[in-house]
Order: C-alpha cells, then structure tokens, then sequence
C-alpha cells in the first residue's frame, strides 16, 4: 500500500498522539524502578508547533516510533521510497508534500523496479538533491542565507553567515504558505519575502552595523564587502538605485535584497550553501554540533564539492549523508 501525502500528514499527526500514549506508559513504569535520583522527562519536541511531525524524547535520548504499513506488521522504513519522500519535504520544504509533487518524486525512485539497487540508489542521490536545487528552496531558505552573508559576513571564528537555529524559523516565515505550481504562488513568496527582508533590516544588530549616517553608496559597499565579493557595476548601481534618495527601512530592505540576489553572491556561496543545507536538513544540526567539535567535516564536503566543480554525483556528497549512520539513524 503506497502513502498517499493527504494520508502522512493525518498519519503523522496521529502518530504523535499514539507515541505519546504508548511512552507515558512507559515513563510511569521506569518512573516506578527508579528508587533514586529524578526520572528522566518524557517530552514531545516540535520545531514548528504542530505543523511538522515532533519528536518524542526520554531524557535526552530520542525515542524513535515504531512505523508500520496499514493494516499491517510491515515497518515503514527511510529506504521506502514513500516515507524518503515525504521527509524531503519536512526536512528541505517545511511542510508536507502536495499530491502532485509527491507522486512525481516517488515516481522518480520506483521507476527503477525492485531488482535494480544501482539505479534506485541513484535516483534517490537525484530526488534528495532536488530539494535543495528546487525553486521553492531557493527562493527561501537560500534567500535566508545569503541576507545574513551579505548583512553580516561569517559568523565569528566560523565559515558560515548563520545558525541553524536562526536560519529554520525564518525561512519557514518565508516559505509560509508557498508550494509552487499552486495558483498564486509567486505572489504570496513576494509578499513574504519583502515582509521578511523588511523586518531583518529593522533589527537592532543590523540597524547598529548600518547607521542612518551611511549614503546610498556606502551601505551598498558594505553588504557587498561583508559578503566578501566583487560586485558588478551594474550590481552595484542596481543596489544604490534601489536605495534611492532618503534613507527609509523600505529602501533599506530593497537594496539589502538587490545584494542578497546579485548574481555575484549568489554564485560565490551556492557551494557553502549546499552543503550546509546537508547538516541543517539531513543531520538537522550545525556542522560544529556534536557528534562533531569543529567544521572539518563541513570544510571536507565543501573541498570535494569544489574539487568536481559542484558535481554533487561526482563529489558524492549527497549519497554520503543520506547513507550515513546519523541520518538513518534518526528514523
């Protein structure tokens, strides 16, 4: 029996409800052995209040539910290409998936038949990149990343603009709403996307890295010099003209987003972007997180993927996470 997308998001929101029941249980029975010292906390851990599946935690161990198929005893697995999917979408999108775009990508994968593992495997490096290259993603997430590059530069000491924890709330502000294809779509992502960039240059910490004292000029400059590329000329008069006369948040916002989707940037970190998004949506951590200390497995992926000029295939960067112990591990 294939899961249809309308079916995971009911099955989800049930599941949550049933692992919750079947945990207490088991919290009261530990609760119980216990003779000294406190329990560990039974506790449902949601990045997005109710929209997304949660997790079910005992302590700090994560408790992974027991997925099964229907009306039957079959575990549902990631190596389904039903539920791989459907985490696609929670992990790369924020949201469930659409029935359309659901089938297509499922499609994708069981076109291969069950006899043929080298080319499911293949298919499914293809499908999970998509995600990140897909324009939904782009226009969000990516638009996300490369505000803060361009406001900030790298965060202190470290070779990203931005945390994971910032970087996931805000773009589910941008991608609110948005499946693309849908009717009225480009509208709505426009709408979020100038509340959004409207709201980040209102915030106190850029607001103190970009006084009211700078001209048109020299607040261009400065995002440009921040992001650490050479603009064009034209990028860059793009940006003064976007500023215009006056120094308001609205003309603030728009030139900070003539930066943020200037060419130049976008071809300089589209690389670092990438594989940081396999840390943020695959091992849903920061590349320093532990099990890791430092970025060298970030620098690592980052140096293969230069290295075979952004080939993911080639690099086999995107087969290497989604094969890994940490990822699979996580369902």
């Amino acid at each position: 029996m294939l899961l249809t997308a309308a079916f995971l998001e009911f099955w989800s929101k049930q599941m949550r409800k049933f692992i919750a029941a079947v945990f207490a249980v088991a919290f009261t029975a530990s609760a119980a052995l216990a003779q000294s010292g406190q329990a560990p906390t039974l506790r449902i851990v949601s990045e997005d209040g109710n929209r997304l599946p949660s997790e079910l935690m005992y302590g700090n161990t994560k408790v992974k539910p027991l997925r099964l198929r229907p009306g039957t005893n079959v575990p549902i697995t990631i190596d389904d290409s039903d539920f791989f999917v459907q985490q696609h979408y929670v992990d790369f999108l924020s949201r469930f998936p659409d029935q359309s775009g659901f089938s297509f990508w499922q499609n994708d994968i069981n076109q291969c038949g069950a006899s043929n593992p080298g080319c499911t495997e293949a298919h499914r490096v293809n499908v999970s990149a998509a995600f990140f290259l897909s324009i939904e993603y782009q226009r969000s997430s990516y638009t996300v990343y490369k505000a803060y590059k361009a406001a900030f530069g790298d965060l202190p000491g470290k070779p990203v603009p931005v945390r994971r924890e910032n970087f996931m709330p805000e773009t589910r502000s941008i991608a609110n709403g948005i499946v693309v294809g849908e009717l009225g779509w480009q509208d709505k992502l426009e709408a979020n996307k100038q509340a959004y960039v409207l709201a980040f240059v209102q915030r106190g910490d850029f607001q103190s890295a970009f006084p009211s004292s700078l001209t048109p000029a020299q607040f261009v400059d400065k995002l440009f010099s921040n992001a650490n590329v050479t603009p064009t000329a034209g990028e860059r008069d793009a940006a003064i003209a976007a500023f215009g006369a006056g120094d308001t948040a609205a003309k603030r916002a728009a030139a900070l987003r003539s930066v943020a989707e200037s060419q130049t940037l976008h071809n300089a970190e589209f690389n670092k972007a990438f594989v940081l998004a396999q840390y943020f949506g695959y091992l849903k951590r920061n590349p320093d997180d532990l099990p890791d200390t430092s970025f060298s497995g970030y620098s690592f992926w980052l140096g293969k993927l230069n290295e075979f000029n952004g080939n993911f295939i080639a690099a086999e960067m995107v087969k290497a996470f989604i094969n890994s112990t940490e990822y699979r591990t996580r369902f």
